[in-house]
C-alpha cells in the first residue's frame, strides 16, 4: 500500500473503472492520484472516477514497472506448485479493499489436474466476491487468471465466480481481520 500521490501521466492508458469494471481511455497529460498500489496495480483516483490501472503501465504513472513473473520451479512431474498457484492468488485485490482475495475469504477452492492430451496442467480457480453486484468481479477474475498463467507448469487457468455459498465476514483469514482493522 501507499500514500496518495498526485501524478501526470505521461501517456494515454486503458483503466478498468471501479466498480463498474468497464474499461475507459485516460489520456496523456490526465491528473490522477494514486490512492492505492497492491498486487502489481494502482488504484486511481482521476477527476472524476476511480480506476486500476495495471502494473505493466506504471511508467506512464512514473512508477518502476515491475517484473511479474513467478521465481519458483515446477514439481518433480512437471505440474505447477500449488503453492505457487495460492502464492499468485494472494496478489490479486480488489481494489477497493486492502486485502488480496485469498484473505479476504473470497477464494472457495483451487484444483491443479493434468491436460488429458498431456500438454501442461490446468488449474481451477471457484471464488466469490464481497457483494453480487460488483461490477470489478470480471476484471477481478481476469487478474487471478493472468497472474495463474505465470506459474511454471500451467497451460490452461480458469476462475468462476460463484455465489454459492454466501460470502460474509467470518470467511476473512484472521491476518485480512488484523489489514482490515477488525480484530
Amino acid at each position: 500500500m501507499s500514500t496518495t500521490k498526485e501524478r501526470i501521466l505521461s501517456r494515454e492508458v486503458a483503466a478498468v473503472a471501479i466498480p463498474a469494471g468497464n474499461t475507459i481511455i485516460i489520456p496523456s497529460g490526465a491528473r490522477v492520484f494514486i490512492t492505492q498500489t497492491l498486487g502489481g496495480s494502482y488504484t486511481v483516483m482521476t477527476d472524476s472516477s476511480l480506476v486500476r490501472i495495471d502494473g505493466k503501465d506504471a511508467d506512464a504513472l512514473g512508477e518502476t514497472v515491475t517484473d511479474s513473473t513467478v521465481q519458483t520451479s515446477t514439481l518433480a512431474d512437471g505440474a505447477p506448485d500449488p503453492a505457487a498457484v495460492w502464492d499468485q492468488l494472494k496478489k490479486v485485490y480488489d481494489p477497493e479493499i486492502p486485502v488480496n482475495i485469498v484473505d479476504l475469504g473470497l477464494v472457495y477452492s483451487m484444483d491443479v489436474s493434468k491436460i488429458e492430451s498431456g500438454e501442461g496442467h490446468r488449474v481451477d480457480v471457484a471464488m466469490t466476491l464481497t457483494a453480487p453486484g460488483c461490477g470489478m468481479g470480471p476484471a477481478i477474475a481476469e487478474d487471478a487468471k493472468n497472474k495463474i498463467l505465470l506459474v511454471p507448469g500451467v497451460s490452461t487457468a480458469e476462475v468462476r465466480i460463484t455465489w454459492e455459498p454466501a460470502w460474509n465476514q467470518q470467511m476473512i483469514s484472521e491476518e485480512g481481520k488484523m489489514q482490515l482493522g477488525l480484530i
